[in-house]
């Protein structure tokens, strides 16, 4: 992207509440600042359900931007429970020629997911209204640096491993629940030999007990190379216990490298991670290992 770039404002899932008008009149302001030309989706606000248009007309509003030229990237505001509304209407073929990227999250992971199974391109699992709240500056610096300055700073974030010591392959996944409802459509991704990603804004024990049992009984844990945990927000804020990387050691095999980092998931100091994209994972000790075996040779 360049200063002066067309970015299209969609949602695809629940629409906002008309209070959130200026939270994205000042994301307007801030991509506009920063040479950016903002131009926003007609189905924005929901009524008192969060419906706001049809699936078709959401899906259409989506397809505008992918087939507009002048409009580089496409950035989603939503989240909730009804994006998988709109995936049978959407242009896989159109979404597969075009350059531009789709970011969004939470309930968008079933928009992120179905993009990649049925076009190979990743997308990005980042909500950009991060750009307004209390982390502001900092996410700012770091969304521009990536979109304008070609850096990874976006895209840098730290983790710990909590089983083996390295893991590698394309990442999958997003929200738990949200990617659960891919489950026997043709908009599921390929497990096999992926990184996992999972994150969860909502839900206790039972419910994550629940949706590692479907992933286990749907051969998933089987297929990939390593196992990404975002956070947990509701788990985490009531100390939880077993916490998610205690449930999921114990449904993962046993071979499974899992990795956990605060900096995926909802927290306004977010990070972004390419769903679809190639990803390597090191520990701390590998990573010195590596950076030794570089300074010897």
């Amino acid at each position: 992207m360049k200063q002066g770039s067309k970015v299209g404002i969609v949602c695809c899932s629940n629409g906002l509440d008309q209070k959130q008008a200026e939270t994205v009149d000042l994301l307007v302001q801030i991509l506009e600042k920063s040479g950016f030309v903002p131009e926003l989706s007609p189905y924005l606000y929901g009524d008192e359900n969060g419906m706001v248009g049809t699936a078709r007309e959401r899906a259409q509003a989506l397809m505008n931007f992918y087939r507009d030229d002048s409009v580089e990237e496409i950035f989603d505001v939503s989240g909730g429970d009804l994006a998988n509304e709109i995936l049978p209407y959407l242009d896989f073929q159109t979404i597969a020629y075009g350059k531009k990227h789709f970011w969004g999250y939470s309930d968008l992971t079933t928009v992120l997911n179905a993009i990649y199974a049925r076009t190979g391109k990743f997308s990005v699992l980042y909500q950009v209204r991060n750009l307004t709240y209390e982390h502001s500056q900092e996410q700012i610096t770091d969304f521009l640096e990536t979109v304008l300055g070609g850096s990874s700073a976006l895209y840098d974030f730290p983790c710990e491993l909590v089983r083996g010591t390295h893991m590698e392959g394309m990442v999958v996944g997003g929200n738990i629940r949200c990617l659960l409802k891919l489950a026997g459509t043709p908009f599921w991704p390929d497990m096999r030999e992926k990184i996992l990603l999972l994150e969860s804004y909502g839900g206790g024990v039972p419910q994550m007990v629940t949706y590692l049992s479907q992933l286990s009984q749907m051969g998933v844990f089987k297929k990939v190379n390593g196992i990404l945990l975002g956070t947990f927000t509701k788990m985490e804020a009531s100390e939880c216990k077993p916490d998610m990387a205690e449930l999921v050691l114990k449904f993962a095999e046993k071979r499974t490298p899992i990795a956990q980092t605060k900096f995926i998931g909802h927290g306004t100091d977010s990070k972004a991670i390419r769903i679809g994209h190639h990803l390597k994972l090191y520990s701390e000790e590998a990573n010195k290992r590596i950076y030794n075996t570089i300074t010897r040779t």
